[in-house]
């Protein structure tokens, strides 16, 4: 969480002529005074980006000693631009300072500290190989992969540090999202009945968008905010004539005798932080190791991100 610097140097100040700084437009490099005297940078508040990639740890940044916290190891990050997402302004900040590839992240979670006037986000990814980083801007004078047993042995900026116990355990969790489709699709009475293969599409449609928002972690029973899970949708029936869609982020498993069966079966089998979304109590008796999450809640959220169901 970065304060006001003791001292800016010339190279990072842009001068317009007479001696303002220039800012984008939408920018929100400002600084935030909160009522007991503290200033955090970002007037829409600030988010970073904590990626990480097999056998090479996590990707950390190490602080210009002219900023606050000068040399210390934090997290590529910056002031969010107005109407921008804490997504959207930790890949930007983090692609900008250290050439971190955007198209290669994949989200796993977010976590958030808000306090009330000034917010910081914590967005964590995976990438399947680490990149060469590349400094991009004088906030940094190195970066490097952290092997995560070496992370506490550096000099932490004070907000990572304090935050590190917590992100480190969630960084091996891999929640997934198992989706009873018959049972999600009859709880909704559209007309499906008359065309099983469409409304199975347009619920895959839906989870789709969902798989891009994202759901907070209290509907999945999981610390911090948010969390990308996967999301496999089980198909049973006419509606296993759904087409497959390789490049879509929805999985879809399709039961080979009854839809319940298949769906244990994959539970019983997958790793812990698996949430079933079915009404089905007998179905939810057969999951004693899986969170539920009833249907109707699942149909708000994807309401509420846009997704036809």
């Amino acid at each position: 969480m970065p304060e006001q610097p003791a001292s800016v140097p010339p190279a990072a100040v842009h001068a317009d002529g007479v001696g303002l700084p220039r800012r984008p437009l939408g920018s929100g490099d400002e600084w935030v005074e909160l009522p007991d005297g503290r200033r955090f940078w970002g007037r829409y508040g600030a988010a970073g980006l904590l990626v990480s990639a097999p056998g090479a740890g996590v990707l950390l940044q190490h602080r210009a000693g002219y900023s606050h916290f000068g040399g210390t190891w934090g997290l590529p990050g910056g002031a969010r631009h107005e109407d921008e997402s804490a997504v959207q302004g930790a890949i930007r900040e983090a692609a900008e300072e250290a050439g971190v590839p955007g198209g290669a992240l994949r989200l796993r979670f977010a976590s958030r500290l808000d306090l009330g006037v000034w917010s910081y986000t914590t967005v964590v990814a995976t990438v399947d190989q680490a990149f060469p980083p590349v400094i991009g801007d004088a906030e940094s004078v190195a970066l490097r992969w952290v092997p995560l047993e070496e992370v506490p042995a550096l000099p932490l900026h004070p907000g990572l540090a304090d935050t590190w116990d917590l992100l480190r355990p969630l960084l091996e969790v891999r929640p997934t999202l198992v989706v009873d489709g018959a049972n999600v699709v009859g709880s909704r009475p559209d007309g499906w009945w008359r065309d099983r293969v469409g409304a199975a599409a347009r619920l895959r449609a839906s989870l789709g968008a969902l798989a891009t928002a994202g759901v907070p972690g209290r509907e999945l029973g999981l610390p911090a905010e948010h969390w990308w899970p996967e999301i496999v949708l089980v198909l049973e029936g006419q509606a296993k004539a759904l087409e497959d869609d390789e490049d879509g982020p929805v999985r879809i498993l399709r039961a080979e005798r009854d839809g319940d069966s298949a769906l244990a079966a994959f539970v019983q089998s997958s790793g812990p932080a698996t949430t079933v979304v079915t009404a089905d109590r007998a179905l939810a008796a057969r999951v004693p190791e899986a969170s539920i999450l009833r249907p109707g809640r699942l149909l708000e959220l994807l309401d509420a991100v846009g997704g036809d169901s």
